[in-house]
């Protein structure tokens, strides 16, 4: 079933004047493994917070660990949280043109059960951070990522919620949507290309089918990456950033954020 947002947004973490000032995000690559590849994601925190705070996962798009997704996960630390933004492609593999990034995404998408576990040692990694409160995590995703997210879900990983940025929505087996336990947010471009309407709809059937409690947000004139500025600015594309959609869409991740991570 759909569930709505709080419109009151309470604050992840009330900081002092004077701890303000004195904040500093803290960033460094975490080496660690899955089975026998070797991965490097990208940690980030305020160091001004005392003590265990919420985790969020991030996962990249189909280029891998860049710029972009460490600018996010910068930003969620200064929102408050301990952020790591994994590595699903393996150290020093970060593709450099959309042949390369098409190659390895393709890989994890045609193996969903690799493509979970993957992200599942991320996850691990977060979890055994000491800044992390793990009865308070989520995960977020971007193109790739956000589909990536999803498998998670439908894992069974026990995480608090996920949110999809503009990412796939399509799964070889809808059934495993019974294990979700996490609360899902997807954030989708209503002009976007590359997940047509009919894979909205049997994503809508999949959710409804397994009693998940959900929610899409379907952003007018919005296509492809619209939260990635270096998409370009022309929809007729298929891939381009919408200012308007990227600042909305980040605003109701925030706002699902401070519904999911309130103790009960």
């Amino acid at each position: 079933m759909k569930f709505l947002f709080s419109v009151l947004v309470a604050p992840v973490v009330l900081l002092s004047t004077s701890a303000q000032t004195l904040a500093a995000i803290q960033t460094k690559m975490v080496e660690y493994k899955h089975g026998n590849a070797v991965l490097e994601g990208y940690l980030a925190y305020d160091d001004a917070i005392q003590g265990k705070r919420p985790g969020v996962l991030v996962v990249h798009e189909w280029n891998g660990l860049q710029s972009y997704v460490k600018k996010r996960t910068e930003q969620l630390a200064k929102l408050g949280y301990v952020a790591f933004a994994i590595d699903m492609y393996g150290k020093g593999i970060r593709p450099k043109n959309p042949q390369e990034s098409a190659a390895q995404a393709t890989i994890y998408r045609q193996d969903r059960k690799l493509m979970r576990d993957r992200a599942t040692a991320g996850l691990q990694v977060l979890q055994q951070n000491s800044l992390t409160d793990v009865k308070r995590i989520a995960a977020i995703g971007y193109c790739f990522g956000g589909g990536t997210v999803l498998e998670l879900a439908r894992s069974g990983a026990n995480i608090a919620g996920v949110v999809s940025f503009h990412g796939n929505l399509d799964t070889p087996n809808p059934s495993d949507a019974k294990n979700i336990k996490a609360k899902v947010l997807v954030l989708h471009g209503a002009n976007d290309p590359l997940v047509p309407k009919e894979q909205v709809k049997a994503f809508e059937t999949e959710m409804r089918q397994a009693n998940v409690k959900w929610q899409l947000v379907s952003y007018p004139q919005a296509v492809h990456s619209f939260t990635n500025p270096e998409s370009g600015d022309d929809p007729s594309k298929g891939v381009a950033y919408n200012k308007n959609a990227d600042e909305r869409s980040w605003r109701a991740m925030k706002q699902f954020f401070a519904q999911i991570f309130q103790y009960k």
